[in-house]
């Protein structure tokens, strides 16, 4: 499959965005607590479904076989 400069792109994000998602969940596995509601153990947790949820939209986008989808030159996007 051919991609183009974007879902390149789109896949370096992903990685990234997955990497950043492994890291905050070793973050908040590791934090201990000072209060039972640690607003930055919440957040790191939150970070996790935020980095993880961009990491799988983005990887569709890059996994996406694009050419044809849309297409001008398309003889069934004719509308006469």
């Amino acid at each position: 499959m051919q991609r183009n400069i974007g879902q390149k792109i789109a896949l370096l994000f992903a990685i990234a965005c997955y990497l950043a998602a492994v890291g905050c969940l070793v973050a908040s596995v590791l934090y201990e607590p000072v209060q039972s509601s640690d607003p930055i153990q919440a957040s790191l947790i939150a970070s996790v479904i935020f980095f993880g949820g961009c990491a799988i939209v983005l990887h569709v986008i890059a996994r996406t076989r694009l050419k044809g989808l849309v297409s001008l030159k398309d003889p069934g996007n004719n509308p006469e």
